[in-house]
């Protein structure tokens, strides 16, 4: 609930200024590493104690992957509090993982002040120049007067069209000075909605269509628009994919649905979008790994008839010119679309037919098979959908790992909560950033606690943010963390072997005990070694979270030859041997 708003001018500073602005926008969570240069805002946010928590992070890195999983999965600003210099710096990487999410996000840095500006001062950096391309706006405020402005601004620009990060400066000398200045009301998101022409264009387009399907990805979704898209949907009797990670927009389980399309799309998946002559492509950026390295549509004129539809008009024809462009919010296109008949006797078995593709892309893949790895990952993901409740909670960060997790585990759809926020169930970075899957596992735990909340994890990418258990311990959030320790960073030795073959440099790790790491936080720990010691180690883990409110972590020691599901290391190494002698001649 927001604040009630002082309409009369007050007499306060900055800081203070700063800590009511957020609390009239009904911000309730704020993820931080505390810092001297802000130090006026955290004296303003006492006073807010009571309705605003401040989680205290070990690494802004990983407070900056709180935050973001906070936006997925509210569909609210997440809100991140760093220090100038280094703690802006180490920051970087979640905001540029909610730039390229398209998640709301609010970052409030300390910054030199006015009188040192300019001078290379103790940590100052231009932030302008800093986060430029990877925000919506960047933007100092260098009048204590002026706060409620900017702040408002910042809501509105961050919630608005395509969601996204904002970062506002907050000079220290600014912080303690005194102004005399009423609030603004609440920020009011705003997105665009398709026209009576375009509905009407999108209903001729289906109609004439043989072979369409969906896909379905992008930020600024609600359970209520994922609803109204099933409905469209099931009426019309289409398949749907879902783009990278966002694969929890439709419900895995429904019949319509058909699979990712990703990083290891399946490839009768990717036959069928190539052979489709009507693609509703409804909310992602056909960037990189939604187009699978842009090899799905030709570019700049794909050949298939495409519908898009995205929030932000920048990304509208960005890369590719699309048959019919909309600019649309998510909630406003699937209102619209939701009611839309047309004769689908073309296409009548096409989901069912593409939905048994998808059923046995999900069965155990022939690398497992091929080598009988002690630790069967496949055999984990199945052990993990039957114990787990549906509405879990499942993040990761970047690395092979991740396949298994992306591929096998079925996500459940966006529902709403009594509190009227959302449950997303897959919180995980479109722009590849290791060292995801704890915090966000966290962040997710510390505000959805009832729920069940698994992080799958490489050991490298852990240790990137491992650190971040003790934040779990510190608020009683019990995650389950389960490593994946292969001991290299196997994505880099997957791709060396492909390229240069025998030529390995770089990629070995040497690990901890992941488990005893986990106890020495007070958490749970468990080291797997074999498949049939993972199901008694899930149950102990599902115990001692539920009961002790502590993290949890399950160490599996994997086969480094599982390194995909379709081949291994000496399969991809093989493959490259006989492609560069064919090169050779």
């Amino acid at each position: 609930m927001n604040t009630p708003v002082h309409t009369e001018p007050r007499r306060r500073n900055g800081g203070h200024l700063i800590a009511d602005a957020l609390a009239v926008h009904g911000v309730d969570t704020i993820f931080g590493v505390p810092g001297e240069s802000y130090l006026a805002v955290l004296d303003g946010l006492y006073d807010h104690r009571d309705r605003i928590r401040f989680v205290i992070c070990r690494q802004e890195g990983g407070a900056s992957f709180m935050a973001d999983a906070y936006a997925k999965l509210t569909g609210k600003p997440g809100v991140l509090m760093v220090t100038r210099g280094p703690g802006a710096t180490n920051a970087s990487i979640g905001i540029h993982t909610a730039h390229q999410d398209s998640s709301p996000m609010i970052v409030l840095v300390g910054q030199v002040g006015n009188d040192f500006v300019d001078r290379e001062a103790f940590q100052e950096i231009d932030y302008r120049r800093m986060f430029g391309q990877m925000t919506k706006w960047v933007a100092q405020i260098d009048r204590a007067d002026r706060i409620p402005e900017y702040m408002a601004h910042a809501f509105q620009v961050a919630t608005s069209g395509r969601p996204g990060p904002v970062v506002l400066a907050l000079p220290e000398d600014m912080l303690v000075t005194e102004a005399t200045v009423a609030d603004t009301g609440a920020y009011v998101a705003i997105q665009a909605s398709p026209s009576p022409a375009q509905f009407a264009q999108l209903g001729r387009m289906l109609g004439e269509a043989k072979r369409p399907i969906v896909i379905l990805g992008g930020g600024g979704w609600s359970p209520g628009a994922c609803d109204d898209l099933r409905r469209f949907v099931e009426a019309n009797a289409l398949p749907v994919a879902c783009a990278f990670r966002f694969q929890d927009l439709f419900d895995n389980h429904h019949p319509n649905y058909v699979g990712d399309v990703g990083i290891g799309i399946n490839p009768k998946l990717a036959e069928r979008i190539r052979g489709s002559d009507l693609v509703l492509a409804i909310g992602p950026r056909l960037g990189e790994m939604t187009t699978s390295g842009y090899t799905l549509f030709d570019a700049p004129v794909p050949r298939q008839p495409i519908v898009h539809v995205h929030s932000g008009a920048e990304e509208l024809g960005r890369v590719y010119q699309a048959r019919l462009m909309i600019n649309s919010g998510m909630a406003e296109f699937a209102t619209g679309v939701r009611d839309l008949r047309v004769d689908s006797s073309a296409w009548r078995t096409a989901a069912a037919d593409a939905r048994a593709d998808y059923e046995a892309w999900q069965q155990q893949p022939p690398v497992m098979r091929a080598i009988t790895p002690a630790v069967d990952q496949w055999q984990v993901v199945q052990q993990l959908r039957a114990a787990l409740p549906a509405d879990a909670i499942v993040t990761n960060g970047a690395g092979n790992f991740a396949t298994w997790a992306h591929r096998f585990w079925r996500y459940g759809p966006l529902k709403a909560r009594p509190d009227g926020s959302q449950t997303r169930s897959q919180l995980a970075p479109t722009s590849g950033a290791m060292g995801a899957g704890v915090p966000a596992a966290v962040a997710a735990k510390i505000v959805q606690p009832e729920r069940t909340v698994v992080c799958f994890a490489g050991d490298g990418d852990f240790l990137m943010t491992g650190q971040e258990l003790a934040t779990a311990a510190q608020y009683g959030a019990g995650v389950i963390v389960i490593v994946f320790d292969n001991g290299m960073y196997g994505t880099i030795r997957m791709h060396q072997e492909r390229e240069f073959p025998e030529r390995m440099i770089g990629n070995e790790l040497a690990n901890p005990d992941f488990a005893r790491l986990c106890e020495a936080f007070g958490g749970f720990g468990a080291r797997v070694e074999r498949t049939a010691d993972f199901g008694p180690a899930l149950q102990a883990a599902l115990q001692f979270t539920n009961t002790q409110r502590r993290p949890a972590v399950l160490h599996l020691k994997v086969d480094p030859q599982a390194i995909t599901p379709a081949q291994t290391l000496d399969q991809i190494r093989a493959a490259a041997q006989t492609r560069l002698a064919s090169e050779r001649g």
